[in-house]
C-alpha cells in the first residue's frame, strides 16, 4: 500500500531545520552540560573531552541560534570571560534531552545503570518525558498516534484562510507572516529549569 505521507510536502519540515541546529554530534552533550549547570568553557572541554575548536563552534552556534545567551565573568586577577546560560528557547529543549536520556538508559546503558538521574525537587520522585493529546489523553504507544500534514483543509474550509489563500501563493512567502508552531505538551515541565538556576 502506498503510504499517505508521500503526498506531503516536507519543504518546510521543522524537525529537519531542528536537526541542523541539534544534529550534530556533540551538540546535545554541550547542553547535557549546561543543564547541569557546567557553563564554563574550560570546564565544559575538561569534562568531555571535545576538541577546543569543536566546542568553539558549538557555543557559537547555539549563541547564535538563540539557544544560549554570553554571560560576562571576571575571576579575581583574571581577564573578563563569559560562561553560558540558557535562554528561554534553550530551556523549551528541556523535555527533549529527558526523552533522549530515557531512551539512552533503556537502550544503552551499562549493565549498573546510567551515571545520571533527573529527579523532582519537590517530592523526590524520577522525572520521565511523558507524550500527551491537546485533549490530555495520555500517548503511550506509537501506533495510536496518526500523521498527518499540518495544513489539510477541513470539508467546506474557506480559502481565503488556508495556508495558501485564495490565490495558492504560500502565506509563508508573504511579508509580515508568522506561521504558528504546532501544539504539543509534554510532562517533564520546562518551568524546572528555572527552580535549579539553569536559566
Amino acid at each position: 500500500m502506498r503510504p499517505a505521507a508521500l503526498d506531503w510536502s516536507v519543504e518546510n519540515c521543522t524537525i529537519a531545520r531542528a536537526m541542523e541546529i541539534l544534529g550534530e554530534r556533540w551538540t546535545l552533550v554541550v547542553l547535557r552540560e549546561v543543564f547541569n549547570g557546567i557553563r564554563r568553557f574550560d570546564d565544559m572541554r575538561v569534562r568531555t573531552g571535545i576538541p577546543r575548536q569543536v566546542l568553539t563552534n558549538r557555543l557559537a552556534m547555539l549563541v547564535e541560534q538563540g539557544v544560549l545567551r554570553r554571560e560576562p565573568y571576571r575571576e579575581p586577577g583574571s581577564r573578563e570571560r563569559h560562561e553560558y546560560r540558557l535562554t528561554d528557547k534553550g530551556l523549551d529543549l528541556w523535555p527533549v534531552l529527558v526523552a533522549v536520556l530515557g531512551w539512552g538508559d533503556r537502550y544503552l546503558a551499562d549493565p549498573e545503570g546510567s551515571p545520571l538521574r533527573v529527579t523532582h525537587r519537590d517530592c523526590g520522585a524520577e522525572v520521565r518525558a511523558e507524550l500527551r493529546c491537546a485533549e490530555g489523553h495520555e500517548v503511550a504507544d506509537p501506533r495510536e498516534v496518526l500523521p498527518r500534514p499540518a495544513r489539510e483543509r477541513a470539508a467546506g474550509a474557506d480559502p481565503a484562510r488556508s495556508p495558501r489563500g485564495r490565490s495558492g501563493r504560500p502565506r509563508a512567502a508573504r511579508r509580515g507572516y508568522q506561521p504558528k508552531p504546532p501544539a504539543y505538551e509534554m510532562l517533564a515541565s520546562t518551568a524546572w529549569p528555572l527552580v535549579f538556576g539553569w536559566k
